[in-house]
């Protein structure tokens, strides 16, 4: 058994041999309950990791013709609005 200190905002860390053995990630939910002086946790919801390859094609430009990185400047396009306001 481990021993982990309490923060001043309740905060406390899971210590990484749990974590690991249990999948803990950041973005699981985990559930607390109190068993007379105990505290439970349980693993609420896990969250599947994601690469970002997953989200290719999720954005579509349906303007015609070819994009290129340079039209999605976004420091170009704010510049240009401010010159527009101005």
């Amino acid at each position: 058994m481990q021993t982990v200190t309490v923060s001043d905002k309740g905060q406390v860390v899971i210590p990484v041999q749990i974590r690991r053995r249990l999948g803990i990630a950041p973005g699981c939910q985990l559930s607390f309950s109190l068993e007379g002086q105990v505290i439970r946790v349980e693993m609420k919801r896990q969250v599947v990791p994601s690469h970002v390859q997953d989200g290719f094609g999720m954005l579509v430009c349906k303007l015609p013709g070819k994009r290129r990185l340079a039209d999605f400047d976004v420091s170009k396009a704010m510049r240009d609005h401010a010159d527009d306001r101005a």
